[in-house]
């Protein structure tokens, strides 16, 4: 399925018409994560426009890291390989480009504080807008910190995208939903991606809670792995985000069938959230 319809959104604030037209059609967002660079650019670049065929709503684009402490094994390998091929913030910032050229899917921006430093806050706020991203999403950036990079973003019209998780009381869920924008990203559990979620009555009750408190869409990530698990989020979520599935079954798969797989997938997991009761 082509982007087209999309291509007349403008930009800034994608994904808050995103979500707003989600809302209207009565479903919740399918939100993929994979980590640019892996096994190539050349790959991710298939990879990125499999996922807008099939119907990514939003798509989290990961960027490489050394210690990316908050995921599993299975992004950890993805981040690795991706650092192997000698990817960068600035050629993250080139593939983002170039799927820009052809699809209008949003792009947030994933990863880690070190690789926006290096270079350079303002000039990544820049950058990413001008390369055509969305938004960005820190994990390791406390809200006590996070106004050296959200001021940026903001002058630029990027998104903040805050995680919020089981341990966030109100007091902080008000501080990090200071910040944020475009929505909120509820973590389902404690630990690193990749683990399996099962306890979705608690987790319903927490995002019930953050709801309550910040004005944003909240998606659920950590621990999806199945069309079954989304679809059960998906009755309490505006968005569900699936990452390490994705990526161990994309990296099963040679470079050449990369597209035709994120897009099989990405169909798989839409038809799912199309189906919310």
């Amino acid at each position: 399925m082509s982007d087209a319809s999309n291509k007349a959104v403008p930009h800034p604030y994608r994904i808050t018409e995103t979500f707003a037209r989600l809302g209207a059609e009565g479903r919740a967002a399918f939100i993929p994560y994979v980590t640019a660079g892996d096994p190539d650019l050349e790959t991710s670049f298939e990879i990125l426009c499999g996922l807008a065929e099939g119907g990514a709503d939003i798509i989290e684009l990961g960027v490489p890291f050394s210690d990316p402490m908050a995921d599993g094994e299975v992004i950890q390998q993805a981040m690795l390989r991706a650092l192997e091929a000698k990817t960068t913030f600035k050629k993250v910032l080139s593939l983002v480009e170039r799927f820009r050229a052809v699809h209008a899917t949003p792009i947030v921006l994933f990863g880690y504080l070190n690789p926006l430093y290096r270079h350079g806050l303002e000039n990544a706020a820049r950058d990413a807008k001008v390369a055509g991203a969305d938004g960005m999403l820190v994990v390791d950036l406390p809200p006590e910190e996070a106004e050296q990079l959200t001021m940026h973003l903001r002058a630029q019209g990027l998104d903040f995208i805050a995680l919020f998780t089981p341990t966030s009381d109100d007091t902080r869920i008000a501080a990090i939903g200071a910040q944020a924008s475009g929505f909120a990203y509820y973590v389902s559990m404690a630990g690193t991606t990749g683990d399996r979620l099962s306890a979705f009555a608690e987790v319903q009750e927490r995002v019930e809670r953050v709801k309550s408190l910040i004005d944003l869409p909240v998606a659920v990530g950590f621990g999806i792995q199945t069309e079954d698990d989304a679809h059960e989020v998906a009755k309490f979520a505006a968005a569900v985000v699936v990452g390490s599935a994705l990526v161990k079954a994309l990296a099963a798969v040679v470079p050449a069938s990369a597209r035709a797989e994120a897009r099989d997938i990405a169909r798989r997991f839409s038809r799912a959230l199309s189906a919310r009761a």
